[in-house]
C-alpha cells in the first residue's frame, strides 16, 4: 500500500510537470518509466557486483561496462547511484548527453525492457524538475514488489484521470473481476494481444503470487513464469515501454512484450499456443480487407475489428485454453452475416460459458457504450449445453463522468468475496455487484441452474440460443417482473362508490346551508 506522504509526493510531481511545460500525460509516465529502469539497472548491476565479491569470481554480466563513452565520461557515472548525487545541472547534463545515448545502444541485451528502449528521448525540460523527480522516486522501496508496483498503478491511473489516454486502460477492478473468473493456474500461457499498460497480465501474475505461492518456489514454476508465462502485443512503442516497465515492477523478470499489430499481422507463429487470454481491444471501427490478416479472415469475412479480434482470440488459443474478453454489445446481437457467423462458432465449434452484461458507464468518461464479458473455452469440438448469464448493475463507483466511489475501500472490488467480516449487505450489494458475481460463477454448475430468468444471474439452454438466432444479449432471455395489482370485488368497488358519493352530496347540501 502506498502511504499519504507518497501519494502526495506523486501528485507534486505530477504537477510539476505540467508546470514545467510537459503537458502529456503520456509523456509525462514515458519519462517516469526511463527513470525507474535506469534505477532498475542499477540494482540489478549492483547485485552482480555483490555476487562477485561474495564468490570471489569476474561478473558474470555488467549492465554498466568498464572505461568510458564515447563521449568521455566514465560508465559508472551513468549509474543511478551515482547521479542522483550529482548537483541539479551536472546531473542534467549526464542523464540527457551521457545516459539517454547510453540507454538507445541497449537494446543487443535481449531483454524485452531494453528492446523497447532503443527509441528512447529525454524531453525533462529543466535540471530542477529532473532533480525532484529523482529524489521521489529514490524514495521508493524497490525491493518491495508492493510499494514499487503501486506506485507504477497510481500513475497509471492519472493518464486515465487526465483523460487523453484513458482508452489504454480498463478499471482495475474489472480487470481482476475477469481474472479471478478465469483462475489461472501455474502452467498456464497467458496472452492480451491488445496489451497496452499490461494491466491485465499484471493482475493474473498478482493472481498467481496470492494464490499459488508454491509456484516460486518451485525451480521450473519460477522459470516459466519469469520467462514464458505472460505475453503481450501492442503496435504503440509508448505502450510497449509503459507495459514492460509495469511487468518489471510487479516482478516478473523478462515477459514477452513486444511490437505486433494484431490484426494485420498472420499468426502462424502464435496459432494455438495460449491457454489463456485476457483483454479488452480496441474497438476503432473497420479495417480494409488489404491491411487485415488473412488467416483471420479465413474465420470471419468481415472488416469490423471487434470480430475480428474475436477471430484472433481463437485463432491464439490452443484447445482446452479459456478466454474472457471484452465486447461491445453489438457482437451480442448485431444481425449482420459475420456477427451470426462468429456466435454461431463460438457456441456451436467451441463452449460459450457466461456472458456478463456491464454497466454502460463502466468506462465513463472516454466512452459510453454498453458491453460486455464473454466467456469461452477452445473446444474445436462444440460443449456448450447451458451458457451462465449475469445482469451487472453496478460496480462500486458512480456511472457518471465523475466515478466516484460508492462505498468504503474495503467493500469495493473483491475484497468482500475473500474476507467474510466484510460480506455485503442487500444494500451495499446494489452498489458493487463484483463479489456476486464471483460467488455465483463458481455456482453455475449447482445452484444458479435452478435461478429463474427474473433474477439477477440465470442458465440459458443452448436451445434457446440457437432459437434466437445466437443472439446473445441479456435482454433477449431476462424476464421482467410486472406488479400485480389487487382489485376487491364489483359489489364492493360499487358500494364504496354509493357511500362516497352519499358523502359528497351531504357535503355540498351543508355548504349550501351556510351560504345561506
Amino acid at each position: 500500500m502506498l502511504t499519504g506522504e507518497l501519494r502526495s509526493q506523486i501528485d507534486t510531481l505530477w504537477n510539476s510537470f505540467w508546470t514545467g511545460g510537459i503537458s502529456n500525460p503520456m509523456e509525462v509516465m514515458e519519462q517516469i518509466t526511463y527513470l525507474l529502469f535506469l534505477r532498475r539497472l542499477d540494482d540489478l548491476h549492483t547485485l552482480e557486483e555483490n555476487k562477485s565479491l561474495r564468490l570471489g569470481k569476474p561478473m558474470e554480466r555488467r549492465n554498466f561496462p568498464e572505461g568510458v563513452d564515447a563521449k568521455g565520461r566514465n560508465f559508472n557515472d551513468l549509474r543511478w547511484s551515482h547521479f542522483k548525487n550529482f548537483a541539479a545541472s551536472e546531473m542534467y547534463t549526464v542523464v540527457g548527453e551521457h545516459v539517454f545515448p547510453f540507454l538507445r545502444g541497449m537494446g543487443g541485451d535481449g531483454s524485452t525492457y531494453a528492446q523497447h528502449m532503443k527509441d528512447a528521448r529525454f524531453t525533462i525540460p529543466t535540471p530542477a524538475l529532473l532533480a525532484k523527480v529523482v529524489d521521489l522516486l529514490d524514495q521508493v522501496p524497490m525491493d518491495d514488489r508492493d510499494t514499487k508496483g503501486d506506485l507504477y498503478e497510481y500513475m497509471l491511473g492519472k493518464i486515465a484521470s487526465a483523460g487523453a489516454n484513458g482508452q489504454f486502460r480498463t478499471p482495475r477492478h474489472l480487470i481482476q473481476l475477469m481474472v479471478a473468473l478465469t483462475a489461472p493456474t501455474a502452467k498456464d500461457t497467458i496472452c492480451d494481444p491488445a496489451s497496452g499498460t499490461c494491466g491485465f497480465l499484471v493482475a493474473a501474475g498478482e493472481y498467481l503470487r496470492e494464490n499459488h505461492p508454491e509456484l516460486l518456489r518451485d525451480q521450473d514454476a519460477r522459470a516459466h513464469f519469469h520467462h514464458g508465462m505472460f505475453h503481450g502485443f501492442d503496435f504503440d512503442n509508448t505502450m510497449l515501454r509503459i507495459g514492460s516497465m509495469n511487468m518489471a515492477l510487479h516482478g516478473v523478470d523478462n515477459p514477452n512484450i513486444r511490437y505486433k499489430d494484431s490484426l494485420a499481422q498472420d499468426h502462424a507463429g502464435d496459432e494455438e499456443k495460449y491457454s489463456l487470454i485476457l483483454a479488452n481491444p480496441p474497438f476503432a471501427g473497420s479495417l480494409d480487407y488489404e491491411g487485415t490478416a488473412k488467416d483471420l479472415l479465413a474465420i470471419v469475412k468481415t472488416k469490423k475489428t471487434e470480430l475480428l479480434f474475436l477471430a484472433l482470440f481463437l485463432r491464439l488459443l490452443k484447445p482446452g485454453g479459456r478466454a474472457a474478453v471484452i465486447v461491445p454489445d453489438g457482437v451480442l446481437f448485431g444481425s449482420s452475416k459475420a456477427h451470426k457467423e462468429l456466435r454461431r462458432l463460438i457456441v456451436e465449434g467451441q463452449k460459450l460459458d457466461a456472458v456478463i452484461s456491464l454497466p454502460s458507464g463502466v468506462f465513463k468518461p472516454y466512452a459510453g457504450v454498453s458491453t460486455a464479458i464473454l466467456l469461452f473455452t477452445k473446444t474445436n469440438s462444440g460443449g456448450t449445453d447451458k451458457v451462465w448469464f449475469y445482469d451487472m448493475k453496478a460496480d462500486g463507483w458512480s456511472l457518471d463522468d465523475k466515478r466516484q466511489p460508492l462505498l468504503i475501500e474495503s467493500k469495493l472490488g473483491l475484497q468482500p468475496f475473500k474476507n467474510m467480516l466484510d460480506q455485503l449487505s442487500e444494500a451495499e450489494h446494489t452498489k458493487n455487484n463484483l463479489p456476486d458475481v464471483l460467488t455465483r460463477w463458481q455456482q453455475r454448475q449447482g445452484t444458479e441452474l435452478a435461478r429463474d430468468r427474473t433474477d439477477q444471474s440465470f442458465c440459458v439452454p443452448k436451445g434457446d440460443i440457437v432459437g434466437n438466432d445466437y443472439d446473445l444479449s441479456i435482454n433477449r432471455y431476462k424476464e421482467v417482473v410486472h406488479a400485480v395489482s389487487e382489485h376487491l370485488p364489483p359489489k364492493e368497488i360499487l358500494a364504496k362508490l354509493a357511500v362516497l358519493e352519499a358523502e359528497i352530496a351531504a357535503g355540498m347540501k351543508a355548504l349550501e346551508g351556510m351560504l345561506k
